[in-house]
């Protein structure tokens, strides 16, 4: 057993690195690290999270260099998810690990990248960026002499594979309901039972809201910065309203730049200390004696109330019409998406203009294989190479 301190993690439904179920291979603990430390350090060190540097959050990187990526957006989904669980009293290193791990197989574009790449699979089982990140973590990463992957912990796979809730049975979340467990993962279970039917850890379900904290709030600031609407056209959202005619009466003098950021740490903290104590009042009103307990509850156990919840979807509603439907942003999906459609296209139809390690790959795939060899190659662009590829094997640049 590591003898790294236990002590940040109390709670009895917290996930304990001493009861993990462990790795698929056994290797010896380490003296220095718990099993959820050595995980974080993995993630860190592999090399699909420093990809994460040149890749889209919602702007394409030669935008400009102050909007997010995939990072940073990573970066602050672990800072929200280690000072929720703080104070929780659940494992913080778990947490992190999730958070850091959990956008490691987003394509490059963001989301106008996966929707290409998951139409040019339609014929081949699609593409999902969180079935990616299993991927990833289990079978693409190879660094280590004794194995594929990165060899996490059971806690840690399983995080990963429920990130959106229970994959099956009838907890299934919304996303996964009525569909078949990906691929990647189904075959994954006959070595190692993730126990998909059920809520993942505390932690997971800590790092999947704090997701969803860290992308909305952190797409408003970037949204406001590039002038696609304005501090005024949040007034009548229920979150946002409240906390606009808060600064501006103690504040009246305040400049746009400061104002943006104000509004944005405001939202943060009304989110966070909302989540925190509806999770309480879940956690005092279920009173799970373990993480086993946890798991099987009817009801995920960390959760917005309901005013929040509602007032977070009105906030995803307004920047999916003013943000994320804008002209500007519109335009440059319409160009991500020629950019991946176009080598995927070139990739299948001519596999030998791979690189040689992914060339030699293919050659003893089906097409089915060699499909999805590509998908693995294309997902792990940036986005300077991917448009760099472009340019070289088309001989144009896209526009811009």
């Amino acid at each position: 057993m590591s003898r790294a301190d236990e002590s940040t993690c109390p709670a009895v439904y917290a996930c304990h690195p001493s009861e993990s179920r462990g790795r698929l291979h056994s290797e010896p603990e380490s003296v220095t690290r718990s099993c959820f430390q050595r995980d974080r350090d993995r993630i860190i060190h592999s090399g699909a999270f420093r990809r994460l540097k040149h890749k889209t959050q919602v702007f394409v990187y030669h935008e400009g260099d102050y909007y997010r990526t995939r990072l940073t957006h990573s970066i602050e989904v672990a800072q929200i998810a280690r000072t929720i669980c703080r104070d929780l009293g659940l494992n913080e290193d778990l947490t992190e690990a999730l958070a850091l791990a959990h956008d490691l197989g987003h394509t490059c574009f963001g989301h106008a990248g996966e929707g290409a790449l998951d139409r040019a699979m339609a014929n081949y089982g699609g593409f999902d960026h969180n079935e990616q990140t299993f991927r990833l973590v289990t079978q693409l990463e190879r660094r280590y002499a004794e194995f594929d992957g990165l060899n996490l912990t059971w806690e840690c796979l399983e995080g990963l594979a429920k990130h959106n809730g229970p994959l099956t049975g009838p907890r299934a979340g919304e996303k996964a309901r009525g569909k078949s467990v990906p691929a990647t993962i189904a075959c994954f279970l006959a070595e190692m039972d993730l126990e998909i039917e059920d809520f993942p850890s505390a932690e997971a379900q800590v790092a999947a809201l704090s997701d969803d904290i860290a992308y909305s709030n952190h797409d408003i600031d970037d949204g406001l910065r590039a002038g696609l609407f304005e501090v005024e056209e949040l007034t009548g959202l229920p979150l946002a309203g409240p906390q606009i005619r808060e600064i501006d009466i103690r504040y009246p003098q305040l400049d746009r730049t400061r104002r943006i950021h104000e509004l944005v740490r405001r939202l943060i903290g009304v989110m966070v200390g909302d989540l925190r104590a509806e999770t309480s009042r879940r956690l005092a009103e279920e009173r799970p004696a373990s993480v086993v307990d946890l798991r099987a509850l009817g009801r995920p156990v960390v959760a917005f109330s309901d005013e929040v919840a509602e007032g977070l979807e009105g906030l995803r509603d307004f920047l999916f019409r003013r943000m994320y439907r804008h002209e500007k942003v519109q335009e440059m999906i319409g160009q991500a998406k020629e950019v991946v459609s176009a080598l995927f296209g070139h990739y299948l139809a001519q596999p030998d203009k791979l690189p040689d390690e992914w060339r030699l790959a293919a050659g003893a795939l089906d097409e089915g294989g060699q499909a999805r060899l590509i998908a693995d190659y294309i997902a792990g662009m940036t986005d300077r190479y991917a448009l760099l590829e472009f340019e070289r094997i088309f001989n144009r640049p896209i526009t811009h």
